[in-house]
């Protein structure tokens, strides 16, 4: 059985720096981060090690410092936090930073903002608090249940496939043909990598794994991605999620990651692989006695 692995994949650089921002501080002082750092339960499991506490709110922090999320955050948010006496500090995303820059922009030339993205996901949040008026929209239905405006921006979660915001973008200028739509792109370089990666992969493989945490939503997009030309995928977030069964068969397996996955995982997983596609005498126990 041959293994691929997507010629992009696992963590980028905005999780990587915000994972040693955190660590760096924490080496110095007590810690707390405003929900998680990141969606994979490994690395959340080291940080915890590393002493570093987690709070779903301010309010509920005990340290003197917080930290912000690689998924950035409102300037209202921050704000009520600064206001309790805390010293925040910011991992957010430099690309998130560049969506909540376009954002502002479109509000401040007119345009009513339409965010492309989960509506609960802590990224949207953090994009929509400071808006007085917006919508979110992930399908069609959403799109149908708009109300018209002149001048609609349009901006995205920054892992939302750019295959949907084209789409929903397009639906939008159906819908509202006298309406102004503008599109500012605002999916990371990084989402758009690991998507095309893992389309071109699917459509070579019998079977694909997608590893990252079960609330990453970038991974969820991409096990979307994969089925589109593959019928066999499968999300797992450690290699103990591997199943002998899913391999049988299959000669060709595709491994891809999502952002924040590490590269030891990857490892680990397709490492695991190859011992299951190992020849079943091979995987057998010596008997007993022998040498």
């Amino acid at each position: 059985m041959k293994i691929l692995r997507a010629s992009h994949l696992g963590m980028c650089f905005g999780v990587r720096d915000a994972i040693a921002l955190a660590v760096e501080h924490a080496d110095t002082a007590p810690l707390t981060v405003l929900g998680d750092l990141v969606h994979n339960e490994a690395v959340l499991a080291d940080l915890r090690a590393r002493g570093i506490a987690v709070a779903a709110d301010p309010a509920d922090v005990e340290t003197r410092t917080v930290m912000v999320t690689a998924h950035g955050a409102s300037e209202r948010k921050l704000a009520g936090t600064r206001a309790r006496g805390l010293d925040v500090v910011e991992a957010t995303c430099p690309l998130v930073h560049v969506a909540h820059r376009a954002i502002k922009a479109l509000r401040r030339d007119g345009y009513h903002p339409v965010i492309i993205g989960q509506r609960t996901h802590v990224e949207v949040r953090g994009l929509t608090e400071d808006l007085d008026e917006f919508d979110v929209v992930l399908d069609q239905a959403d799109v149908e249940a708009l109300a018209y405006h002149p001048r609609i921006g349009v901006a995205a979660q920054t892992t939302q496939p750019i295959e949907r915001v084209h789409r929903l973008v397009a639906l939008i200028r159906r819908r509202f043909p006298r309406s102004h739509v503008r599109l500012v792109d605002t999916v990371c370089l990084p989402t758009k990598q690991r998507q095309k990666a893992a389309l071109e992969l699917a459509s070579r493989c019998d079977v694909v794994v997608v590893i990252g945490g079960a609330n990453s939503n970038n991974t969820r997009e991409l096990v979307q991605t994969c089925r589109r030309h593959c019928s066999r995928v499968h999300h797992v977030q450690t290699e103990s999620d591997l199943c002998l069964e899913w391999f049988r068969g299959a000669g060709t397996v595709g491994v891809t990651a999502g952002t924040s996955t590490p590269d030891v995982m990857v490892d680990r997983v397709e490492q695991r692989i190859r011992r299951l596609a190992a020849p079943e005498k091979s995987r057998a126990p010596a008997a007993a006695g022998g040498r």
